[in-house]
């Protein structure tokens, strides 16, 4: 099997991570770097690959086929445009834009350019996505009726200290609820409207400190959620799957999914269910843990774009989609200004 050249625009903590799984991928190989900044120069000494200070210039003098880009949120379309006009594939990190018009000019760019955008919702790589998207779609909670879930947690004081942090576009709604989002778009299908309040009050930033928000699925389930990165508690996914080493693992769900049926704690899956009982209140409710192992989505993400950079696999997620994601996340922020419920 050929390696498809790859190059990645952004050395930060994310891109780091990219060319951690790629130094790993049988189906890449990492050839360039482009960053003005010095995590990219020690990322390209670390990795071993040239470094250059844009993508114009790494364009200029490498042979790619796919570029990574995991610049800041509002440094996405620069260089995914670039990309696409050089005839490369792109991997953009979620959210795929800053706003919706960026996001919609790449859907249009990525068409007209026959080259795929894939955007890095990277849980979309993870078993147990599909098998609670499974257990919902499949009718086996009966039919949903409510979804009640929470992000919360509190971020280290350093994780502040870029001023890019402080601005809105780098907040938990843009940061961190965007996952979650998808997430639930993905498992639950598509949500209507969205009511929502948003806080400043730990900070007082640009960006946000806490959020509580109302949704409205198309299937007719309702469902709350609450959000912050100010907020000390174990309930997160991040937390609850001890998906990297930076956050210790608490195994805590922070998801719930109820049905007419069943529910379901998530992200470590356990059915709640009354066996062959009336599912209802007068009969014991019991436990079904439904045991999965937490795959590295990182790499098996870089294996699917080497994939689609080859034309073995379709997007998992392109940029429509993600722009989907980004609609319904941006939402929350009309509804928060407004006061008013949000059609999605």
């Amino acid at each position: 099997m050929s390696q498809v050249k790859l190059g990645i625009v952004g050395g930060g903590v994310i891109g780091r991570r990219h060319a951690g799984a790629i130094a790993n991928a049988d189906a890449a190989v990492l050839v360039a770097i482009a960053d003005p900044a010095p995590s990219g120069r020690q990322l390209a000494e670390n990795m071993n690959v040239p470094l250059y200070s844009d993508l114009q210039e790494l364009l200029a003098r490498e042979a790619i086929d796919g570029v990574i880009v995991s610049t800041p949120t509002e440094h996405h379309f620069n260089p995914t445009i670039t990309a696409l006009d050089g005839g490369c594939h792109v991997l953009v990190e979620k959210p795929i834009m800053a706003t919706l018009e960026e996001a919609d000019q790449v859907v249009v760019k990525a068409d007209a350019s026959n080259c795929h955008v894939l955007v890095g919702h990277h849980r979309r790589y993870y078993g147990l996505i599909h098998r609670a998207r499974e257990i919902i779609q499949s009718g086996e909670l009966g039919q949903l009726v409510a979804v009640s879930g929470q992000w919360t947690v509190r971020k280290a004081d350093a994780y502040f200290h870029p001023d890019w942090r402080k601005k809105w576009e780098a907040g938990p709604i843009l940061t961190n609820l965007i996952h979650e989002m998808d997430s639930l778009r993905y498992i639950c299908g598509e949500v209507e409207s969205i009511s929502a309040e948003v806080s400043h009050a730990v900070r007082n930033w640009e960006k946000e400190d806490a959020v509580a928000m109302i949704m409205r699925f198309s299937s007719g389930a309702i469902g709350t959620f609450m959000l912050s990165d100010q907020a000390t508690s174990p309930w997160a996914w991040e937390l609850g799957t001890g998906e990297t080493e930076f956050f210790p693992r608490t195994a805590q769900n922070s998801i719930r999914f109820m049905g007419t049926k069943a529910a379901l704690d998530f992200p470590n899956l356990t059915l709640w269910h009354h066996n062959d009982d009336p599912p209802d209140w007068n009969h014991l409710i019991s436990p079904d843990p439904l045991e999965l192992k937490l795959e590295d989505a990182f790499s098996l993400q870089i294996a699917h774009f080497a994939a689609v950079i080859a034309g073995r696999e379709s997007p998992i997620i392109n940029a429509a989609d993600g722009t989907r994601t980004l609609r319904t996340t941006l939402a929350v922020f009309e509804a928060a200004r407004s006061g008013q419920r949000v059609m999605v």
